[in-house]
C-alpha cells in the first residue's frame, strides 16, 4: 500500500519553479514528484546530523 499524500499549497519563487521543472522533467518525474523526492532528501539529511549542530546554528 503506497503512503497517504496530503496536499499542501506553498509559494514559491517564479525562478526557483522554473528551475526545479526542468530538473524533474530531466528526471522524467513530475513537478510534484521532484519536490517530494528533494524535501525527504533534505529532511533525511537533517536527520543525520547531530542535534548540537543544529542548535548551534
Amino acid at each position: 500500500m503506497k503512503p497517504l499524500k496530503e496536499k499542501v499549497s506553498i509559494t514559491l519563487d517564479s525562478d526557483l519553479v522554473v528551475r526545479i521543472k526542468q530538473l524533474a522533467e530531466h528526471d522524467d518525474r513530475s513537478f510534484s514528484q521532484y519536490i517530494n523526492l528533494i524535501l525527504k532528501a533534505h529532511v533525511d539529511q537533517m536527520n543525520q546530523e547531530p542535534l548540537e549542530e543544529k542548535e548551534s546554528s
